[in-house]
């Protein structure tokens, strides 16, 4: 690279004197005014931006401005509106029993509203977005319930969950038939394939009928001798189509085998009480909530299927 400054022919405008393989020059074009200018106003303007606005981090904190704005205040302000604007609502939510909320149609629609958002954050992850559950997780939009499906019940359930050391958590447990050596593979398959005839499954009835026996000595305490199931217990109603863990063979087997024994937080630690009633009356607006289910006996009402 040599420096020898020239006037470039086809421009007119001086060269920097930097020259690259012989024959490259660059222009010693300044540039635009307009461009400076406003390049010199954004300098002045962020000179007058740190001195107005929060800007400069310090040690603990960082400096104010002098006027002393914040967005971490504004955006509680925001909040804090909001919280007001609701108040009214949070506070019948509190004092009134559900069934009165239930009754109250504006009071209903604010609440379920609130729970939708709430199922989104806290029990979409099992449940699904539609609270279709899944494989292990109960389809929340039927009319099928472990634990009963009155707007009482469900509270309770979503209150204190399953099987999670919560003192008052639904913790009945069934037996794990396989893993405990109660029954022996031979006996599992057969009191499977009598299980699968309650709901009219495709089964051998050769192994069925071996398989009522067992059922009777051993599942009929809980599930009812007809299948019914018991929702003071969870056991779940053997007689109809919908099967949390699946209806084929082996997914009954190894239902029998392991006894599942699903677990849910109980969302009362998690959760203030208001939210979680608002969840209760989401849950019970899907469409499968039980109207009549406290009065009904609890052999009757159909229960997850396991």
């Amino acid at each position: 690279m040599s420096h020898h400054k020239k006037i470039d022919e086809v421009t007119g405008v001086e060269t920097t004197g930097h020259v690259w393989d012989g024959d490259i020059c660059e222009l010693n074009k300044p540039l635009p005014k307009w461009w400076l200018y406003t390049f010199y106003a954004c300098i002045l303007w962020s000179i007058g931006y740190w001195i107005v606005y929060p800007a400069w981090p310090l040690v603990n904190s960082y400096t104010m401005g002098v006027l002393g704005f914040s967005q971490r205040t504004q955006v509680q302000n925001e909040i804090d509106e909001w919280k007001a604007g609701q108040a009214k609502y949070r506070t019948q939510i509190a004092e009134l029993p559900l069934a009165d909320i239930r009754k109250n149609e504006e009071l209903f629609q604010f609440s379920i509203a609130g729970g939708a958002a709430l199922f989104g954050e806290n029990c979409a992850g099992c449940h699904g977005r539609g609270a279709q559950g899944g494989i292990g997780y109960p389809n929340l939009n039927d009319d099928d319930w472990l634990w009963g499906g009155n707007l009482d019940q469900i509270h309770e359930t979503i209150s204190y969950g399953i099987r999670n050391g919560n003192p008052k958590a639904h913790d009945t447990a069934m037996p794990h038939f396989g893993t405990d050596k109660i029954l022996d593979n031979a006996q599992i398959s057969d009191v499977a394939n009598f299980v699968r005839s309650f709901a009219h499954l495709d089964v051998d009835a050769e192994a069925a009928k071996r398989g009522s026996q067992i059922y009777a000595d051993n599942c009929a305490a809980c599930h009812g001798e007809q299948g019914k199931g018991n929702q003071d217990m969870g056991a779940p109603n053997l007689t109809d189509a919908i099967w949390l863990y699946g209806s084929s063979q082996e997914a009954v087997m190894q239902s029998v085998r392991t006894g599942r024994g699903g677990i849910m937080p109980a969302w009362l630690e998690r959760l203030d009480p208001v939210a979680v009633k608002m969840l209760t009356l989401f849950v019970y607006s899907l469409g499968g909530g039980q109207a009549e289910a406290a009065s009904a006996p609890a052999a009757t009402v159909p229960e997850k299927a396991q």
